[in-house]
């Protein structure tokens, strides 16, 4: 799968390589500020009980 986003990616070796951490970011943008957050509520990490 990556090989072939990366022979998809238009351009030079500098551009490709520039393209490609531009979508990293954007992918880890998306999963911290949209996803992680709606499904946050729905993980039971805060109905910890000891005894």
């Amino acid at each position: 799968m990556y090989g072939w986003i990366w022979r998809r990616l238009p351009g030079p070796m500098a551009v490709r390589v520039l393209t490609a951490l531009l979508l990293v970011a954007g992918v880890i943008a998306l999963l911290m500020f949209v996803v992680f957050p709606w499904i946050e509520p729905k993980l039971p990490f805060n109905q910890v009980t000891t005894q």
